[in-house]
C-alpha cells in the first residue's frame, strides 16, 4: 500500500512517540494520534499544522485505532502496555482484521510474546520492535529498531518504521526484539559506568579533558557516549532525555531476563545500584548520563 493510502494510529505522543509519529505523517501516511495527557496530544497536532500537516488527534485509544491500517504505541512499561491493549476491551480487540500491530515500548520478551498471541488469535500481526538512538535518534528519524515476530509481520512494517529508521534488523521471532533490547541496556550500562570513572580520572589528573577526548575518540576506548556525552558529563549536564527511572526499569528487565535463563549479569547489577544512589540524590529524571554523580566530584 502507498504512503498516503494508509492510515496510521500513533499511541503514545511522548519524548520519543512524538517526534516517531511527525516523521510517519511527513512521509505521507494518514496519522491518529492519541496520548493519556491530551494537552500533549494537542500540542504536538499544533506544531505538525505549522509545517501544514493535518494530523488528527482521538479521545480513547480504541477510536484512535477502528479504522487504522496500522497501530504502533511507544509507551512506559508492561503495565502501560497490557493495560491499552490486551483484553476484550483493549486496543486489539478494537483494530480491524488483518491489521499490523507494532509496538515501540521497551517491555519484557514475555509481554511481547502475550501480545503475539494475542494479535495472531484476533488476524492481526504484530512486531515488537524497541528502539535506540535516544531522544536524538526519534528527532532525527535515524533510530536503530530491533524486531521481533514473523516475516509477514515484518514485511508489513517495515515501510512504516523506515520513516523514522536508520537500521531496522530482524532478530526473530515475537518477543526477539525485546530480548536484543535488553542485551543493549546492559552494554550501555557498563559503557557508562567505565566512562564516569574515566572523566573522573581524567578531572582528577588535572590533564585537559577535552584534549583527552580527542585523543581517546581516535582509539580504542572510542564510544557513542564517548563522543556524544563525555563533554556533557564533565561539565555536569544532564538534560538529554532518557531519564534513569526509565534506565533502571530496562535494567530490571534484563536482570530479570538474565535470572530465568540462569546467567549472572554482575556489571549490570551493580550499575543497577549506583543509578539507584542518583535517583535517591534526586537525580530520576535526569539522563543516563547522570551515572557519574555516584563519583564524588573532583575539586
Amino acid at each position: 500500500m502507498l504512503a498516503g493510502m494508509s492510515t496510521i494510529a500513533f499511541l503514545g505522543l511522548g519524548v520519543m512517540g512524538a517526534p516517531m509519529a511527525g516523521h510517519i505523517a511527513r512521509a505521507g501516511y494518514n496519522v491518529i494520534g492519541y496520548n493519556r495527557t491530551a494537552s500533549r496530544a494537542e500540542a504536538w497536532q499544533a506544531k505538525l499544522a505549522d509545517e501544514r500537516l493535518d494530523i488528527a488527534i482521538a479521545p480513547t485509544p480504541a477510536e484512535a485505532v477502528k479504522d487504522a491500517d496500522t497501530v504502533l504505541t511507544c509507551l512506559g512499561n508492561d503495565d502501560d502496555l497490557a493495560s491499552i491493549v490486551l483484553g476484550d476491551t483493549g486496543v486489539l480487540a478494537a483494530m480491524r482484521g488483518r491489521a499490523t500491530f507494532i509496538d515501540h515500548t521497551t517491555v519484557s520478551p514475555a509481554i511481547a510474546r502475550q501480545v503475539a498471541q494475542e494479535c495472531s488469535a484476533r488476524g492481526l500481526l504484530a512486531v515488537d520492535a524497541p528502539v535506540s538512538g535516544g531522544e536524538a535518534g526519534a528527532q532525527n528519524g535515524k533510530l536503530a529498531i530491533m524486531c521481533g515476530g514473523s516475516a509477514d509481520a515484518m514485511a508489513a512494517a517495515t515501510p512504516i518504521m523506515e520513516a523514522y529508521a536508520l537500521r531496522i534488523v530482524h532478530i526473530g521471532d515475537a518477543g526477539a526484539g525485546q530480548a536484543c533490547k535488553a542485551v543493549n541496556q546492559v552494554c550501555i550500562a557498563g559503557v557508562l559506568a567505565g566512562l564516569s570513572e574515566g572523566v573522573r580520572l581524567a578531572q582528577a589528573s588535572g590533564v585537559d579533558t577535552d584534549k583527552v577526548l580527542e585523543a581517546l575518540s581516535g582509539g580504542a576506548a572510542q564510544s557513542w557516549q564517548m563522543e556524544n556525552r563525555w563533554q556533557t558529563m564533565v561539565r555536569g549536564e544532564f538534560d538529554f532525555g532518557f531519564a534513569i527511572d526509565w534506565m533502571r526499569k530496562d535494567i530490571a528487565i534484563a536482570l530479570g531476563e538474565a535470572k530465568a535463563e540462569g546467567v549472572s549479569l554482575p556489571v549490570a547489577a551493580l550499575v543497577d545500584q549506583f543509578y539507584a544512589q542518583v535517583q535517591a540524590a534526586g537525580g530520576s529524571r535526569q539522563d543516563t548520563s547522570a551515572l557519574i554523580r555516584h563519583l564524588p566530584e573532583i575539586k
